[in-house]
This record gives C-alpha cells, sequence and structure tokens, in this order.
C-alpha cells in the first residue's frame, strides 16, 4: 500500500473546488473566523479554508526527515496528549524544558497557518496593538513549511491531515507517525467546543447544526471516516503506529511503553510512572505549556467558552448528544463500518 504515489511529485495531484455558494453562505454565517469560504479536495471532498489552495502544493511538497516525529489526527482525538508524551520520551522526560517552553513550539502544527485568515490577523495585530504580543501573531500565520525548513534539531510536527494529504516524502524518510483515532461522540463534542473557543474557526452556532455539519463532512480536515480508514489502513506500514485514544485512556502506561518502544527509545517503569503523573488530565489542564495560555493571551482563544483541555474522557455523558443524535451517531458509525474491520475498543461487546 502507498500513499500520495504520484509520478509529478512537485505537483499537486488532486483538484480544489469551492463549496457550493449556498452551503458556503450558511457556513460563513455560522464560522465567524473565515471570511472568504471554504474549498473541498479530490474524490473525497477534504474540507478546509480559503486559504489552504494556496499553500497546498507547498504542504505537498514538504521535505520530510527520516528523524521526523508526526502526530497525525482528526481533530479532537488526543493530540495534545499524545504530542506531550511524545515529546517528553523524545527528550529524556526533560519535564522542565516541557513546562519552559510551549508545546506549539515544541511541536509546530503544520497547517494552522491556512486557519488564520488575513482578516481576522488583522483584528488580532490590532487588539495586541500596545503589547508585545504583535510578533506572536505573525509568527502564528507563517506557513509551518517555511520555517520547519531551518529547524537545526529534532523536528517534532502535529497535523489533521489525512494520510492522502500527507507529503509523500514522510514515506520516502521513514519519518515516524503516530497515528489517533477517537470515537465520534467524544470527537463531535470537544470540536464543537474548539469550534467555540478558537477565534480562528470562530463558531457562534448550537451543537445541534454543528453536528449536522460533521456529519455532512463540512467541518474542517474532514470526512471523519475517511480520515479514520486511511490511519486505519496505513497501520502496516513500518513507520506507522495506530492506537486509540479509548486504550490509550484506559491504560496509560501500556501506552507508553508502547509509543518508547516506537520510537526506539528505552523507558523505565519508574519514568513510566513520572510521565503518567505529569500526563494526569488534571496537570494538563493546570499546565501554561499545554493549556494554550499563551493563545488565549493574544486572544487568539475566546474567554467566555470552555478552555483547550476539556475532560478527557471515554463515552462521557455530554448534555450536547440528545437521545436522536446519539441514535444518529449510531446508525452513521454501523453505515461507515460495515464493510470496515475498524471497531472503537470501547464499542467492542
Amino acid at each position: 500500500m502507498e500513499f500520495n504515489n504520484n509520478d509529478n511529485e512537485d505537483k499537486f495531484p488532486y483538484t480544489i473546488t469551492s463549496v457550493d455558494e449556498h452551503i458556503n453562505a450558511a457556513l460563513l454565517k455560522d464560522f465567524h473566523g473565515e471570511k472568504t469560504g471554504f474549498v473541498q479536495v479530490g474524490d473525497d471532498k477534504w474540507f478546509f479554508p480559503s486559504q489552504y489552495q494556496n499553500a497546498a502544493e507547498h504542504f505537498y511538497n514538504f521535505q520530510a526527515r527520516s528523524d521526523d516525529v508526526w502526530i497525525a489526527t482528526y481533530p479532537r482525538s488526543g493530540t495534545t496528549w499524545t504530542q506531550e508524551m511524545v515529546w517528553l520520551i523524545c527528550n529524556n522526560l526533560d519535564f522542565q524544558a516541557a513546562r519552559s517552553e510551549p508545546l506549539t513550539k515544541r511541536f509546530p502544527f503544520f497547517e494552522f497557518h491556512i486557519f488564520m485568515h488575513g482578516e481576522m490577523k488583522k483584528q488580532f495585530l490590532m487588539e495586541n496593538e500596545d503589547s508585545t504580543n504583535k510578533q506572536f501573531i505573525e509568527d502564528a500565520s507563517k506557513p509551518a513549511y517555511e520555517f520547519l525548513e531551518s529547524a537545526k534539531t529534532r523536528r517534532f510536527i502535529k497535523t489533521h491531515f489525512p494520510f492522502s494529504l500527507l507529503p509523500p516524502s514522510i514515506f520516502k524518510t521513514g519519518s515516524k507517525v503516530i497515528y489517533l483515532a477517537r470515537n465520534p461522540s467524544d470527537v463531535v463534542v470537544s470540536y464543537y467546543h474548539l469550534n467555540r473557543l478558537y477565534r480562528t474557526q470562530g463558531y457562534q452556532g448550537d451543537f445541534e447544526t454543528f453536528y449536522n455539519y460533521f456529519e455532512n463532512d463540512l467541518t474542517a480536515w474532514s470526512p471523519y471516516w475517511t480520515h479514520l480508514k486511511q490511519g486505519w489502513q496505513a497501520r502496516c506500514l513500518p513507520n506507522v503506529l495506530f492506537m486509540f485514544y479509548e486504550n490509550m485512556n484506559k491504560n496509560l502506561s501500556d501506552t507508553i511503553r508502547t509509543v518508547a518502544k516506537f520510537l526506539d527509545k528505552n523507558i523505565s517503569d519508574e519514568n513510566v510512572v513520572k510521565l503518567m503523573d505529569h500526563l494526569s488530565i488534571e496537570n494538563c489542564k493546570n499546565n501554561p505549556s499545554m493549556n494554550g495560555s499563551e493563545l488565549k493571551e493574544v486572544k487568539i482563544l475566546n474567554d467566555n467558552t470552555q478552555g483547550f483541555i476539556r475532560k478527557g474522557k471515554v463515552n462521557s455523558s455530554e448534555k450536547e448528544l440528545t437521545d436522536e443524535i446519539k441514535q444518529r451517531i449510531q446508525k452513521w458509525t454501523l453505515d461507515n463500518l460495515k464493510d470496515s474491520d475498524l471497531k472503537f475498543p470501547a464499542m467492542d461487546k
């Protein structure tokens, strides 16, 4: 199995089209962080804000290195948790360094800049005009594929791209990729709150409307099921580790050992215990280097919504999940997994 097997490697292999104008108008009404519109990519119709089309070839032609470590997930699947674990395992559990530098800097978000619309950037700069935070806004809007090129040390990279949109060089160089999957009920609630939290998304509709977008593949990085199935298919590759968030939540110590082995790192039982304590949800929520405090300071995050790190639970009984939506998710799941051997641990009876 191969991903991005394209003879003309410099040319982006997928067609990019604008979303239907009526759907686009509805999206712009609900997602205030995007000002131009949305696009869909390839036959799978991967969904992104308008700036993706200007960056697509740069993403595709990014040169990975053999010692890169990538965390690839659909949003709200345990990404931040896994990033912190991986960075510490690879950096000999240097907790002091981890606390002194934000995770967003230690583990850059590959495609974040496409969500920083020009008009929003101007607004952020204006709101931070009388502070020293203007450079932070400038840095946040700079494409990661530009500044990562000059990195002198080992690179740790976060992405929500599906495997088919990752740079082909990842698979040619053997960069390590860890893919984490999480069940749709927990993902959609957490993703709803994240889209309300980030002003770059700026979602201002209700949960049911957001769920409709999610189920119809009209939220960023969707379609959700195709994303997961590509990750599941890639699990046989030697440079890919596929994990379920549910297993990570249930047995963090085993997950730490599995990840350390995949990354060719030894970790003692004593250090497993130390890392588990560091990675407890309460510690993560209160850790300024993990909880997005630097984003809140520059007003990229809203003050009046739930925080970046929420509950970290599996199959939590969220008030947003009405009986009707639970039934819809169950049917949607069954329809999409009927021809697949992918099955979430918490759903395995």
